[in-house]
């Protein structure tokens, strides 16, 4: 990521101004790639256009704009603010504000010459609905002459029967970025921070071990507070179900859900192979999350098992095998806050935490010799009412070549991996800017 000297005469729209969306500011007026951009906000903030400048220049977990820009001794980057036409320029960019209409059907992206938008509300992820869907879509933008439209959360489609359309797929930069078709593609999700992270830890292994030898994953991510959680205790909404997202951050570890395990299989689909399992706790910080990721691996032998260093050794090539910086290996004795706001970093991988456990898994050959019998004595119409297990059990140990042991020993590695990410500016923004980026370039060839 880099500031340019030239950009581009595109326009940007981004749609909302929740975390995400102020921090892609941040990062397109530093990058300077496009020559404008557009936020639609869709409803009155503050008093007067000075409160929204206010509102962008400072940031609680981030500091000052101008300081992310230039340094400790830059002076303020926002400047020329026009009431009337709801702009200002940020760090040169000029960058209009429109504040009327929620709908993205609605929103005046043509009147702006506006053909890429980013939405960021989080409230239209489901690529099924139509254009014409009164309480909104994402599909909606294109009403308003909107040619491409990149979602930056995962796609949720609500009506199960529905697949997902020809028209709309999930990328992470570096790992599947090949699968969007800018000829059939008009929807892009970005997945999530999480989801992008833990394909960056699993995908490294699969690579090495195969899908075939993992037999299992499991992941927690110990996830900082988002918007959607309470500041105090409040009460639940009518047929809420879950109580937990009412009570404060401030003062509790909260146990939550994450939808990572799904769109990591639209990411790698070699996943859908292998059983997963997602779960996510929220912690009392504004940014900075972990994953513990957990692979069974079966191993080749008990006498050479795989190792703490071999799985290092995996990541510590893999990082050369992706766009700079995307994946990063390091050996220091980090903290959350040490990776807040690393460019462009999906996973920062913790070598020094890293751990492996080899054990021989035991398997019963009698279960097994009786299972192969029981199946190889069935027929279209079913299994028979009775059968000669011994006679079966007998064939299938002459046809599986088992003479003596009745136990089998299959050595099974325990891998631990621990992968830092900056959930916001610094891994997920970034990424996102990539990917808006690399679209954009697309639309003007």
């Amino acid at each position: 990521m880099s500031t340019r000297d030239v950009m581009v005469p595109m326009k940007l729209g981004i749609n909302g101004l929740g975390r995400i969306a102020k921090l892609s500011i941040w990062h397109h007026v530093e990058r300077r790639y496009f020559s404008e951009l557009v936020v639609n906000i869709g409803r009155e903030v503050g008093s007067r256009l000075a409160d929204i400048a206010h509102f962008i220049e400072n940031d609680s977990t981030y500091g000052r704009l101008h300081t992310y820009l230039h340094g400790c001794r830059a002076s303020r980057a926002i400047e020329e603010l026009n009431e009337s036409e709801g702009s200002m320029r940020i760090n040169g960019i000029r960058t209009t504000f429109l504040r009327k209409q929620r709908n993205p059907a609605a929103i005046e992206w043509r009147d702006h010459g506006v053909e890429l938008v980013m939405d960021a509300t989080g409230a239209f992820l489901d690529p099924t609905v139509p254009a014409d869907e009164p309480k909104g879509s994402l599909r909606g933008h294109m009403a308003g002459g909107v040619k491409k439209v990149i979602a930056s959360a995962p796609f949720k489609i609500k009506d199960l029967s529905k697949e997902m359309p020809p028209d709309a797929v999930t990328t992470v930069m570096g790992i599947n970025d090949a699968d969007y078709d800018p000829a059939r593609h008009v929807l892009v999700s970005n997945a999530s921070c999480t989801t992008t992270c833990l394909a960056y830890m699993v995908k490294p292994l699969l690579d090495y071990f195969g899908a075939q030898r993992i037999l299992s994953a499991s992941m927690t991510t110990v996830h900082a507070a988002t918007s959607s959680q309470q500041v105090l205790d409040r009460a639940p909404k009518s047929k809420a179900t879950d109580l937990r997202k009412n009570r404060s951050i401030f003062n509790n570890i909260i146990l939550t859900t994450t939808g990572a395990a799904k769109a990591l299989g639209l990411v790698i689909p070699e996943m859908k192979q292998i059983g997963f399992i997602a779960e996510s706790v929220r912690v009392p910080v504004t940014t900075g999350s972990l994953i513990i990721l957990v692979m069974m691996v079966q191993d080749e032998s008990m006498r050479n098992p795989i190792s703490r260093e071999k799985i290092n050794d995996i990541y510590r090539q893999a990082v050369h095998h992706y766009p700079e910086g995307y994946l990063v290996f390091s050996e220091e004795q980090n903290v959350s806050t040490d990776i807040v706001g690393l460019p462009r970093a999906a996973a920062v991988i913790e070598g020094n935490e890293n751990h492996t456990r080899t054990a021989a898994v035991r398997i019963d050959m009698d279960r097994v010799l009786t299972a192969c019998a029981y199946l190889s004595s069935l027929g279209e119409a079913g299994a028979p009412a009775s059968f000669d297990v011994t006679q079966m059990k007998a064939a299938a140990e002459t046809q599986l070549g088992i003479q003596q042991s009745r136990i089998l020993e299959v050595p099974v590695t325990q891998a631990v991996v621990y992968g830092w990410y900056d959930n916001e500016l610094g891994s997920y923004t970034n990424m996102l800017g990539d990917r808006t980026v690399s679209i954009a370039e697309l639309m003007q060839l």
